[in-house]
């Protein structure tokens, strides 16, 4: 007699269904209640399997090759580019970016400052490193 999935199987299966780097806490929502989702979403950060970058945030994870630890499976810039487009902030080349790419510019811009269309007062990041926003109208 097969018991039925526990709702952190089920999480896991989409997790892994999933082609997005990106997860938010709304994409489980219909797996269970509000608290629920966030016990199972803070066990498995904690296990491992994922990692937060804010508030109802998280990132697929892989082990570093250096400390053994969870990572964020792509690189800092590139993960919170593709949270704020799941939040639905328009995602647009800061000045830095474009001074760099028009030629103006031979410094090449680090990707923690991002340029936004509407003001975000949300925070993401990893462990230390967080990203930043410039508005560009």
């Amino acid at each position: 007699m097969r018991k039925n999935p526990t709702i952190e199987r089920k999480i896991l299966t989409r997790i892994a269904r999933k082609k997005s780097n990106v997860l938010l806490r709304e994409d489980f929502l219909d797996l269970g209640g509000y608290d629920q989702v966030g016990r199972v979403l803070k066990g498995l950060a904690a296990k491992g399997k994922i990692v937060r970058i804010g508030y109802g945030l998280y990132s697929k994870a892989r082990t570093s090759t250096l400390t053994g630890e969870p990572v964020p499976v792509a690189p800092l810039p590139t993960i919170a580019k593709e949270a704020l487009k799941r939040i639905g902030v328009e995602v647009v080349p800061s000045r830095a970016e474009s001074a760099y790419n028009d030629g103006r510019s031979t410094q090449v811009p680090t990707g923690r400052l991002i340029g936004v269309k509407k003001r975000v007062n949300r925070k993401i990041g990893f462990k230390n490193a967080t990203v930043e926003y410039e508005f560009i109208s």
